[in-house]
């Protein structure tokens, strides 16, 4: 082989394996092999709401000009379609106020269920927001005839994001309330209607995220009212600039009723504070994507937000990253009973250099405050609603529960994120992730504070890649139902299929999954006993499977002297593979060159005999190896035997065109996934050379 060649390999082995690795998923499963069951209908487009009645079996999906009802078990059958459709004068009209044709329709953007079981449903409406209801009745869907102003209900635009939520009958929103889409507020709907205050401490060209409802009271020793959170980006107060903006968790209370004279219709408990998850290059800002709100049963204190987070790139150099970050209920709270920051006439926050006042400055009421007669927000004294006024932001940043991301990952875009309580069988609880992206696929991790997190596998839910918009899952029967804008997808989360041994089974540590020691296959693990299923979630012991006889299937090649030749290894997950030669681990040198799918080898007559290529898994510091492919080289000199044909296709071409070949062979195997998993070529370590973003 020519020197040039062998310098040209090094460099390849340097690239493959020099650039720091963001964690991958343990398998990769891609669309053709996902057990899914898919809805989508030629006329069938932007699609707006998804809604999940796991008490009627039905899924609401709301879309462009239709809402559509699908079975829960099987969403290709379709039980009901009711067409909401735009008058031709209607959308003349809205094109006449310079509105485009395509979004003159009438998009379903809204739908809640209420106390009584009635649906509460908007539509934009060619501009002209409007609701109604939808009612159930003998299995079977129909809309009410009556219809009310949808305005600060759901946006005029169709595009615009916004946050909403349903408690008992009171609807909460967050997102703009006039036509041109210039003013936002946090507003509670009903007979005793609050809103934001519309200057710029309080909300600043706010993208509305998420929205939660924490029921505090449940558990409170003091009989804190309850609280409904907002999650939202805006723009930071020190610039004034639209693309540097921040993460902001907000929080107002349930039984707020405003000021008595100051604050009238208006919250009286509105607080904000800096939602940090650090990750990405100094300097660079993570804006939240989505929430999910796990409440903990026994003590709402310790219930968890997961959120997704894309680095905002417009404001440096770094490449395109997404992380997830959980936050603790608690932590939240005593940041939120911290110190204030003030906001001054020139567009800035500064730190707040007073005494505190008394009742603290936008409290949920407590039993305390009751002792002391203030039963109400409109018992707070003017002197203190005044404060509220100019003093929305807390000082301290949240943080989340680890001081780091759960989970980084570069070149990729986060979208959103759902979260499952899995008992495993030996009656523990697992918190189960399931996390989408801008490509159509969804990574399925589980975090714990000892293990840390772990990807047990993604999977590729739609065949080309798509921003999946919307992902609900129903824990009772165990379906995930994710969306794009023209298709919606059903799959169940306790598909243990792809596991196809009592090991990988077990290794694979997936709460969801066991081995059935009667049916020999992987299975569900739901309702099922210790006494037919093993499952080990601590280490993935496979000493407890039973014993197994697989007999080796060695492939036998021929190989040239001193032309270098590629032995594929392609396991069926994403696990490192290592090498040995005759028994032992084979080190790389000039004749074996170990890349992340094969082995490019230089044979001498010394390297006859059985190549052995291993998965390598470390659980718990215990080593597991699984063998993937075991080859019996041969050796033969120029104008023998060349070939064999079980060797990989690219042989031909490292013989044929030498180093244009082995590049060829790189490329292959550096771009096998291009969708999901990728090399982390910002090189970074979550929150390692990255100062805090600005409090502003």
């Amino acid at each position: 082989m020519m020197k040039s060649e062998v310098a040209l390999l090094y460099v390849l082995i340097i690239m493959s394996k020099g650039s720091a690795q963001s964690m991958k998923p343990r398998r990769s499963v891609f669309f053709s092999d996902v057990n899914l069951k898919l809805f989508k209908e030629p006329d069938f487009d932007g699609l707006s709401s998804v809604l999940v009645r796991e008490d009627i079996g039905q899924l609401f999906i709301g879309a462009r000009g239709k809402i559509i009802t699908l079975s829960l078990d099987d969403i290709t059958k379709k039980t009901k379609e009711i067409n909401w459709i735009v008058t031709s004068k209607e959308k003349a009209l809205c094109q006449m106020k310079g509105k485009s044709i395509e979004v003159c329709d009438n998009y379903i953007t809204l739908m809640h269920t209420l106390k009584d079981g009635r649906i509460l449903v908007c539509g934009t409406k060619a501009f002209d927001p409007t609701c109604t209801h939808l009612m159930f009745e003998e299995g079977n869907v129909t809309m009410e005839d009556s219809f009310v102003n949808g305005r600060g209900k759901v946006p005029f635009d169709p595009n615009e994001n916004f946050a909403s939520l349903v408690n008992g009958n009171t609807l909460y929103t967050a997102g703009s309330i006039n036509f041109l889409g210039t003013v936002k507020s946090f507003k509670r709907h009903g007979r005793n209607s609050l809103m934001t205050e519309p200057i710029w401490s309080w909300l600043n060209g706010p993208n509305m995220i998420s929205m939660n409802f924490a029921e505090i009271s449940k558990h409170s020793y003091n009989k804190e009212d309850d609280s409904v959170f907002l999650f939202l980006t805006e723009i930071e107060y020190q610039s004034q600039r639209s693309d540097l903006r921040l993460s902001r968790v907000a929080r107002v209370c349930k039984s707020d009723m405003g000021g008595l004279r100051i604050l009238q219709r208006k919250w009286t408990s509105f607080l904000k504070a800096h939602l940090d998850c650090p990750f990405g290059d100094e300097g660079s800002t993570s804006l939240v994507q989505d929430v999910f709100f796990l409440q903990d049963e026994k003590n709402v204190s310790d219930s968890i937000f997961y959120a997704t987070f894309n680095l905002n790139t417009k404001i440096s150099n770094a490449c395109s990253q997404s992380a997830v970050c959980a936050y603790k209920l608690s932590d939240i709270q005593q940041v939120l009973r911290g110190r204030f920051m003030t906001s001054t006439d020139s567009g800035h926050w500064v730190k707040h250099p007073g005494a505190m006042l008394n009742p603290y400055p936008s409290s949920c009421i407590n039993d305390e405050m009751r002792a002391k007669g203030v039963r109400t927000s409109r018992n707070v004294p003017d002197s203190v609603l005044m404060f509220v006024k100019t003093h929305t932001l807390m000082e301290q940043i949240v943080t989340p529960i680890t001081g780091k991301p759960l989970l980084l990952q570069a070149m990729a875009q986060f979208s959103r994120i759902v979260v499952d309580k899995v008992t495993s069988l030996d009656g523990q609880q697992h918190n189960v992730m399931f996390i989408s992206n801008n490509s159509g696929w969804v990574q399925k991790a589980v975090w714990s504070g000892d293990d840390g997190l772990r990807i047990i596998e993604e999977l590729q839910l739609f065949q080309d890649p798509q921003p999946i918009r919307f992902l609900q899952l129903s824990s009772r029967s165990g379906q995930l139902y994710s969306t794009t804008r023209t298709a919606v997808v059903q799959l169940s989360v306790r598909d243990c299929s792809h596991y196809t041994s009592c090991a990988d089974c077990l290794i694979a540590r997936d709460p969801y999954c066991g081995w059935d020691r009667r049916t020999g296959l992987c299975a569900a693990a739901a309702g099922a006993s210790n006494l037919s299923m093993i499952q080990n979630l601590i280490d993935g012991d496979v000493g407890i499977c039973p014993s197994s006889h697989l007999s080796k299937q060695i492939i036998d090649i021929h190989l040239t002297l001193d032309v270098a030749q590629f032995l594929p290894c392609s396991p069926d997950t994403n696990l490192p593979i290592s090498w040995s030669f005759s028994g032992s681990i084979l080190e790389p040198s000039p004749r074996h060159t170990l890349l992340s799918q094969g082995l490019i080898l230089t044979p001498s007559f010394t390297d006859e005999g059985l190549y052995t290529c291993d998965t390598v898994e470390v659980v718990k510091g215990r080593e597991h190896r699984k063998a993937v492919i075991w080859y019996r080289v041969k050796i033969g000199r120029r104008g023998g035997r060349y070939f064999s044909p079980h060797l990989h296709p690219y042989t031909l071409i490292i013989v044929s065109f030498g180093a244009l070949g082995v590049i060829h062979i790189y490329k292959h195997l550096t771009q096998k996934s291009p969708n999901h998993v990728q090399s982390d070529h910002c090189g970074n370590d979550p929150g390692a050379n990255r100062t805090t973003a600005s409090r502003g």
